[in-house]
């Protein structure tokens, strides 16, 4: 029920009523005040109850006044109401009603009845309740409340200072108490202390809060007590013992410590007064001040007084356990003061508490691995750890050399020591049963060395340090220690210590290792290790394992008692293992090899131990530097072990003493043996001490193995010696049994060891079991130390018969049998060694073992259930049979036999179910050489048939690969062509086999493939597998493929050609089989490596004429030199290839890099099709034509949507822009990208997803357009050099050139997007030098058509087809491809060039086909080059360039680039020719196309007049129409009339064309060109006139048409009615200025020749009739004459005479005479013509009104 309860509060307040009542009964007749204050107390509590409802509020309101009436009772001192009154105090105060007033007047009140010393237990009582029940004393009424306390405990009452002394022991509590649960409250507060002003003030609490401050007050108070100094809080203290101060310091430091690490004030207190006041204490001189109480007599001034330095030692153990981290140097100074108090120059007692000191600490290890962080690790820092391990080490070492005859103790030593020593003396040669009366000092456990005899007792339990000593707090002097007790101790601290350390590391270690598991398995999780904590480990175990080992080693040989020993022997196997654990080789070596010398007999020679030794005390010595320890430490090892007089031994019966100063003197002699060595002098004993160590070697091998690592060699060599000394021998499987030695009964074993020889034989061999859980390095480890061991057995074993150690050996068959699981890791050092150093030995033993050794580990692990299977796991299967193969390496002559034998038994045995062995018959069928001849290959190759006809099903498809390398080995070896090709068709069986069981192969494999994949996983390696990762069933194929692809290449060439076949008819068959990653490898390892190598032979094959084929085989000529043989090869490579890139390409295409596949196959094709050998090069084409067709043209924006676009060729491949400037190289990095964004102008960061296969695509096309390119380039590239007379060195074909030409077209389509000018240019030159390779001789009748058909050759053709998908590409392309079609023109007009002249090849002379005029062919003589007919390609040409023309005239790139012009210039040779053409219709067809081009060029030609683009095309057009209208070449004889009448009406079609397309538009037009063409219709209008009537003159006479037109024309532009600029004025005028001229020529040459006609005699018939015919003409052209002066004449008349000049005045004027002659002719025509041209100029008989001149007013 709590206090607080309404039934606690009803009770309380009838308790108070009552107490009162009581109190006023008592006082009544004495002390009425007090009665009366009783009675108004009953009332007050009655108003209080009746009035509140919180009760006990109010009543700790008014508590003074409630508590008044009892402080007065107590005031009367009468004893019974005092109690009454104090009791009644007691239940105010255990219900809180007390207030902070009450609580001041009730201490008063005790303290006055402590100072009247009345009821003194009361009064404790009662200060208890007040301070335990409540918070309300603080400050000065406590302090009161606690010197009260004090007073009491120095009365002289024994009950009253033991109760006082417990309850200041609480008070002090309770106020520390209150002290935490203040903190606790503010916790979440955190509120800014001012900062302090330095530590000036040591009083300046300020800072704390109510409890704190008295707690403060309180602890300082306690240290000026202990320091004899006044207190400054506890006012009124009369005495204080130091011994009870020191005891309150630490109960406060021990059970408070958060209060001094949470608040600095009191961090200031433990720093400035307590670490000083322990320190000036420790010094044994000082005096002590005592108070008035004699119940401490003080000590002598020079010796340590026990109580106190007892005491010190506790709080000093209190400050390190829990302020270490505060006082960091105060600490260094203490366990300096503590190692210093071990010296042995200290008294016994202060010896013997300093090492329970030490104990305590040593159970501590994370206080030690705090030393030795702090100490240790720092630069010029007291090594403290190590001081701490070395002095325990120096104390032990000087309790056997320096016993303390001060001590009390030890004057019994002689007489005791030596009775004991004589008990375990007898006990030790008595046997186990000796001590079995119970007797308390014979089995009591003891150390004996060199004499001295100290016993060992049980001192506390293990791992904590329970003292004794430091204890005795009631001892005032010192006690006497007994004998025994300080090692017994200092054992227990070492051994602690060892323990401590090595589980915290083995915890940490632990814990380290799941984080990394944890790391592992949650790679996302980053957990934090705290750095250098492996940094502190080592340093620990480095700073106290030189310690730790001289200390142990010492009590080792020491030790008399087994369990002692066996403690010592955990402890250094403990350390050994942690060390090995930390990587610290060399202490680990130096406990292990301390064990394995305790193991041996003494002076053992035992090298590799004795080197040890040497190394590890050169570590010692510079581990231990200048440590009190450093002289122990560098001389004790060595010698600890063993005593160091020379022991001899005899041998008497089997009783054997040791003679020696050493411990062994008292040792159990178990055992007497020979020491294993080369030459055995003598015997040695094994006690048994001896072999206790050697099971502990075995427990640490055993369980530790895994840290041993180098150490195997020390723990094998010694376990080697101990068993040759104890006679075990190997048996069957390796296990060591007792056995008899060869050499004699040199061994006596005594029955003891005799039952333990099975034993440890058992563990021995357990311990090699254990191999199997070590990982693989310390396995390595345990096998290279068998290994040195066994070589060492090896050497001694030379030279002699006798019986050698056979333990190396054994034991390594018996790890092995073990570990078969992980068989892989050993097998190879394992039966290595076997094989090389034992199966070898001259020694039969030796060698018989060895071969025992290795043949039970085959079979073990043939029938050893691996996992996967062996039949599934190849690799380890070949491991474990290697060895059977590598015994055919020792040299025996029989050995090859025997193998042969074994291998036909296995097969006999096991053929249909030999599943692992199969390699090893297929490796030893297939281990044929050219040089074993041919009989033995050919035995050999009959089993290979019989496996291949018989075994394939049977056998696991693991062997399948094998099957086919051993198959190729027999195709490739050179003794018997007929085998080779056999093996190739074995190979094709093998194939078909393949095909038919694939599902099944395929399944068994790819369980094979997860079993390696899984042991792969499981030891972390990748699997290893040839062209792993393709699938397994695919790498069977890529075998067949590869041995396939060595046969290609084989030096016959039979072997070439049937294994070319066999592999591409293999890969069409089968090869949908493969998986599609595995075509990578087939395309990149087989098929390029295959085109590589025969490209490589072919180039170099020799041409030298080969006679014959062997025997009576005759060869072909187009086989007869090697090149020729390789020539075949090489075509039926490359189609073969080409071929599945076309039935392939889907396929090939979803590979990552099909592209630069792609390359590579168009590389090959070039350099084939550039190879010399014409059979090459055009299978080379034919090829580059299969590939090229695999798509078909899509439009150029439409992208194929089926698997091309699944093509997987990655980004990196599409090189980035990179091709500099206009030019670009032709390699892959003139790259497709740019390509398809040089005609956007922008550069494309990267292609949107959906156009990447485009993009893709693009690449593999634009590829194949450089390879075009370079083809093209190199094989039209005329010769250098050389005239006529020397024959090229090779001129490509016209079926050559034709195919390579046809390959455009299909190609152009899917790069036209790209195409740039620069490509076109190329194109160009490509073409050009193809159409310009002339045709051998002896070619020409097959491919020339004959002369008399204008038939184009199929490369003319082709050509020609080229440039119309160009321009028709061109046309339909967007805008910017039109810049191309100059380019077009260009090209065209060059093959138009070719009609009147033929292009030359080089500097070669050709002999041309025919002779133009007379349509026939010329056959030469053989070895001659003849040029082609090219008319028909020239006009061809040109048709296509009027054509192309007429689509094309306004384009801007063709008006730029002056296309117009240049047709005009070409047109000119042909046109000028004329009669002269090498063909007449290249004239005819020349100058229709000039009309076409005109009348579509000429207007534009007008309308960009302004722009002066066509200024030069003026005077060309010009110069072509005047050497065509006027030409210098004569028509042929032969020409008809009517032929003639033909190509006149073709002039006249030119004057048409200048009359309505030049001359209306002459003002867009150049003065100088009309001025031309004004003179050339004037000079064509005129009849030419001569005086002889030749057959030519007729001629051009008969262009009487012609020369109308020109007339026509002239008049029609005479004048003009509106003269809208001056340039039409002025073509006005030129025109008149010319009509005025001819007519005026016309009329004289009339009258002429009327007057001659009127001369003339009378013609004959012939000339009648042409004469008759050239007076028509004449009299229609003068009556055309007139007319057009008539008309003239009205013009004149309508016309504004300003737009008329003087000359044409002049002019006109002027005909008027010559039309008066004419009136006297005879034509009744003419006289009407010419009557009605003389009437106008009855208009002009007077002069006009203003005169003009030249044309302006």
């Amino acid at each position: 029920m709590s206090t607080s309860s309404p039934e606690a509060v009803k009770k309380l307040l009838e308790n108070m009523q009552t107490d009162l009542r009581s109190l006023s009964m008592e006082c009544k007749k004495k002390f009425p005040p007090v009665k009366e204050a009783a009675e108004s107390g009953i009332v007050k509590i009655k108003t209080i109850a009746a009035r509140n409802s919180d009760i006990l509020a109010t009543l700790k309101e008014n508590s003074s006044e409630v508590v008044q009436p009892f402080l007065m009772g107590c005031g009367t001192k009468e004893p019974k109401i005092t109690q009454l009154c104090l009791a009644a105090i007691q239940r105010l105060m255990s219900h809180e009603v007390v207030s902070e007033a009450a609580a001041g007047n009730i201490i008063n009140m005790l303290w006055q009845l402590m100072e009247n010393g009345l009821e003194e237990l009361k009064l404790l009582q009662t200060v208890l309740v007040l301070l335990t029940t409540n918070t309300v004393v603080h400050d000065q009424v406590l302090s009161k409340a606690i010197v009260l306390c004090f007073r009491l405990h120095f009365t002289k009452d024994n009950i009253t200072n033991n109760t006082a002394a417990a309850t200041v022991r609480q008070v002090v509590t309770v106020v520390f108490e209150r002290m935490v649960a203040e903190d606790e409250r503010f916790k979440d507060i955190v509120d800014q202390p001012p900062p302090v002003q330095g530590n000036t003030n040591r009083r300046s609490v300020s800072t704390l809060r109510p409890s704190a401050k008295d707690a403060y007050m309180l602890f300082q108070d306690l240290c000026q007590l202990v320091n004899a100094d006044a207190p400054y809080w506890l006012v009124g203290m009369t005495e204080m013992t130091r011994t009870f101060g020191l005891e309150l310091l630490e109960s406060v430091l021990n059970d408070f410590p958060r209060v001094f690490l949470q608040h600095q004030e009191f961090s200031f207190l433990l720093k400035e007064r307590v670490c000083p006041l322990v320190i000036k204490l420790f010094s044994p001189n000082i005096k002590f001040r005592q108070g008035n109480s004699s119940a401490a007599s003080p000590a002598p001034v020079e010796k340590p007084y026990f109580p106190i330095c007892m005491r010190l030692l506790r709080v000093v153990s209190v400050l390190i356990k829990h302020f270490y981290s505060l006082l960091v140097t105060e600490c260094e100074i203490f366990l300096s003061l503590l190692v210093k108090f071990l010296d042995g120059e200290k008294p016994q007692w202060l010896r013997a508490v300093a090492v329970e000191s030490v104990h305590r600490l040593c159970v501590q290890p994370h206080l030690l691995r705090s030393f030795c962080l702090s100490y240790d690790m720092k630069q010029h820092s007291t090594k403290v750890f190590r001081d701490i391990v070395n002095a325990l080490g120096s104390f032990i070492q000087s309790l056997f050399i320096v016993l303390n005859t001060g001590n009390p103790a030890a004057t019994n030593t002689s007489t005791g020591g030596s009775g004991a020593q004589g008990a375990a003396q007898g006990a030790a040669q008595g046997g186990p049963g000796a001590g079995g009366q119970g007797g308390s000092l014979t089995t009591q456990a003891a150390f004996e060395y060199r004499g001295t005899w100290i016993p060992l007792m049980t001192v506390s339990v293990q791992g904590s340090a329970k003292a004794t000593y430091l204890e005795m707090l009631d001892k005032v002097e010192p006690p006497s220690i007994p004998e025994g007790y300080a090692m017994s101790v200092a054992f227990s601290a070492l051994l602690d210590l060892v323990r401590g350390i090595t589980s915290m590391i083995e915890r940490a270690l632990a814990k380290e290792e799941e984080e990394a598991v944890h790391r592992e398995a949650n790679p996302d999780q980053n957990t934090q290790l705290e750095p250098g904590a492996h940094l502190v480990w080592e340093e620990m175990v480095s700073a106290c394992w030189c310690g730790l080992l001289a200390a142990l080693s010492l009590l080792l040989d020491a030790s008399t008692d087994e369990t002692a020993t066996e403690s010592i022997l955990k402890a250094e196997l403990t350390v050994a293992a942690l060390c090995g654990r930390l990587g610290l080789v060399t202490p680990r070596d130096a406990f292990i090899t301390a064990i394995c010398k305790a193991s041996l007999p003494p002076h053992y020679a035992l090298t590799v131990l004795s080197s040890n030794t040497a190394n590890l005390n050169k570590a010692k010595k510079t581990a231990s530097k200048t440590t009190p320890l450093a002289k122990a430490t560098t001389t004790h090892p060595p010698k600890m072990s063993r005593g160091n007089t020379g022991a001899s031994y005899s041998i008497q019966g089997q009783s054997v003493q040791i003679i020696s100063s050493s411990s062994e003197s008292h040792q159990q002699v178990v055992a007497v043996g020979q020491p294993l060595s080369v030459q055995p002098q003598g015997t040695v004993v094994l006690t048994a001490k001896n072999i206790q160590c050697m099971r502990t070697l075995l427990n640490l091998a055993h369980c530790h193995g895994v840290v041993l690592g180098t150490s195997w060699q020390l723990v094998l060599a010694t376990l080697q010696h101990l068993v040759w000394i104890l006679g075990l021998k190997p048996g069957v499987g390796g296990a060591l049994k007792p056995g008899r030695a060869v050499e004699g009964p040199s061994t006596v074993l005594t029955t003891a060891v005799m039952t333990d020889l099975p034993v440890i034989s058992n563990i021995l061999s357990r311990l090699f079991e254990s191999s199997q859980y070590l990982d693989d390095v310390s396995l390595h480890h345990l096998i290279n130390a068998l290994c040195s061991l066994s070589l060492e057995a090896v050497e001694m074993a030379y030279g002699n018969n006798k019986e050698p150690s056979l333990f190396a050996v054994a034991k390594l068959l018996e790890t092995g049998l073990v570990n078969m699981n992980r068989i892989e890791i050993l097998w190879r050092p394992l039966t290595g060694h076997l094989l090389e150093k034992v199966c070898q030995h001259p020694n039969a033993r030796m060698r018989e073992w060895g071969a025992e050794a290795v043949t039970s580990l085959i079979k073990a692990g043939l029938a050893y259930k691996h996992n996967p299977p062996l039949a599934q796991n190849q690799r380890l299967q070949l491991l474990l049979l290697n060895p059977l193969k590598e015994l055919s390496n020792v040299l025996h002559a029989d050995i090859r036999q025997k193998q042969l034998e074994s291998v036909l038994q296995i097969l006999q045995s096991q053929g249909d179910s030999l599943g692992p062995g199969w390699p090893l018959v297929l490796g030893v069928i297939g281990a044929i050489r050219n040089d074993q001849g041919e009989s033995l290959i050919r035995t050999a190759f009959q089993c290979l048939q019989l496996v291949v006809t018989d075994f394939l099903p049977t056998m696991p498809c693991a062997g399948l690969q094998i099957v086919v390398d051993v198959a190729g080995s027999f195709g490739l070896q050179n003794q018997e062509l007929n085998i080779s090709l056999t093996s190739i068709g074995l190979l094709w069986n093998i194939s078909d086999y393949f095909f038919q069981r694939g599902e099944a192969i395929t399944q068994e494999l790819e369980r094979e493939e997860a079993a390696l994949q899984k042991q792969a996983q499981e030891k972390g390696e990748p699997l290893n597998r040839p062209f792993h990762p393709a699938p397994p069933f695919d790498c069977l194929w890529l075998c067949l493929y590869a041995k396939l692809g060595q046969l290609c290449v084989d030096p016959r060439p039979a072997v070439r050609k049937s294994a070319g076949q066999t592999m591409f008819s293999t890969i069409a068959a089968h090869g949908t089989l493969l998986q599609q990653p595995t075509w990578h490898i087939v395309v990149w390892k087989v098929l390029f490596h295959l085109l590589d190598c025969v490209r490589k032979s072919s180039t170099t094959a020799d041409k030298e004429k080969i006679e014959s084929g062997g025997g009576n085989i005759l060869i072909h000529h187009s086989r007869d030199t090697a090149e020729k043989q390789w020539a075949e090869t090489w075509v039926l490579t490359l189609a073969g290839v080409a071929r599945i890139f076309n039935t392939r390409r889907y396929l090939l295409q979803q590979l990552g890099d099909y592209f630069k596949a792609w390359e590579v196959l168009l590389d090959h094709i070039q350099s084939a099709a550039l190879s010399k050998n014409s059979e090459v090069s055009l299978a080379a084409l034919k090829s580059f034509q299969e590939i090229l067709q695999i798509a078909t043209p899509v439009k150029d924006s439409a992208m194929p949507t089926d698997a091309l676009a699944a093509m997987g060729v990655p980004p990196v491949l599409i090189d980035p822009l990179s091709a500099p400037g206009p030019g670009r190289p032709l390699l892959r990095s003139d790259s497709m990208l740019e390509r398809l964004t040089s005609y956007n102008g922008a550069e494309l960061q990267a292609p949107p997803p959906g156009e990447e296969s485009a993009l893709e695509d693009a690449a593999l096309w634009w590829s194949a357009w450089n390879t075009w390119y370079r083809t093209g380039t190199d094989s039209t590239r005329p010769p250098s050099g050389g005239t006529g007379t020397d024959r090229p060195s090779f001129v490509p074909s016209q079926p050559f050139l034709t195919a390579l030409v046809q390959i455009f077209p299909a190609l152009y389509q899917h790069i036209k997007t790209g195409f740039s000018m620069e490509d076109l240019r190329k194109l160009g030159v490509i073409l050009h030098g193809a159409v310009s390779i002339p045709i051998s001789s002896d070619a020409s009748p097959f491919i020339l058509p004959s002369y008399t058909e204008a038939v184009l050759t199929s490369l003319q053709e082709a050509v020609l087809t080229a440039l119309d998908v160009l321009q028709k590409a061109i046309c339909v392309g967007p805008e910017n491809l039109q810049v191309m079609y100059p380019a077009i023109f260009e090209q065209l007009l060059l093959f138009v060039e070719f009609s009147c002249k033929p292009p030359q090849y080089g500097k070669m002379e050709t002999k041309h086909v025919a002779n133009a005029k007379y349509n026939q062919i010329q056959l030469f003589t053989p070895a001659e080059w003849v040029a082609l007919n090219y008319v028909p390609f020239a006009e061809r040409s040109l048709e296509v360039v009027v054509d192309l023309y007429h689509k094309t005239a306004c384009h801007k790139a063709v008006i730029n680039e002056k296309v117009l012009q240049n047709i005009i210039k070409t047109l000119r040779m042909p046109l000028g020719l004329k009669y002269g053409c090498p063909s007449e219709s290249t004239w005819k067809l020349a100058v229709s196309s000039l009309l076409k081009v005109l009348s579509t060029g000429l207007p534009v030609a007008r309308q960009h007049a302004s722009s002066r683009k066509f200024d030069t095309m003026w005077p060309e057009l010009a110069n072509a129409f005047k050497d065509f209208l006027f030409t210098k070449s004569t028509p042929p004889d032969n020409v008809s009339i009517q032929e003639f009448q033909k190509n006149e009406a073709i002039d006249v079609e030119v004057v048409q064309l200048i009359s309505t397309e030049i001359l209306p538009f002459a003002i867009f037009i150049p003065k100088d060109f009309v001025g031309q063409i004004m003179a050339m219709l004037n000079k064509g209008s005129i009849h030419s006139q001569s005086s002889s009537f030749t057959e030519a003159e007729v001629d051009v006479r008969m262009r009487e048409e012609f020369s109308k037109v020109c007339f026509e024309t002239l008049l029609q532009f005479s004048f003009s009615n509106k003269v809208s600029t001056p340039q039409e004025g002025y073509i006005s005028r030129m025109a008149l200025s010319v009509l005025l001229k001819r007519s005026q020529d016309v009329l004289r040459r009339y009258v002429d020749d009327e007057r001659l006609s009127g001369r003339c005699p009378l013609p004959s018939g012939q000339r009648m009739k042409l004469d008759c015919q050239l007076l028509r003409q004449q009299v229609t052209e003068i009556i055309f004459v007139l007319k057009a002066i008539s008309t003239l004449m009205d013009s004149l008349k309508k016309t504004q005479p300003e737009n008329v000049d003087g000359t044409t005045w002049a002019q006109v004027i002027a005909l008027y005479p010559t039309l008066v002659e004419c009136i006297t002719c005879s034509s009744s025509e003419v006289s009407s013509a010419l009557k009605e041209a003389m009437g106008p100029f009855k208009d002009f008989m007077q002069p006009p009104v203003s005169r003009v001149q030249n044309g302006e007013s």
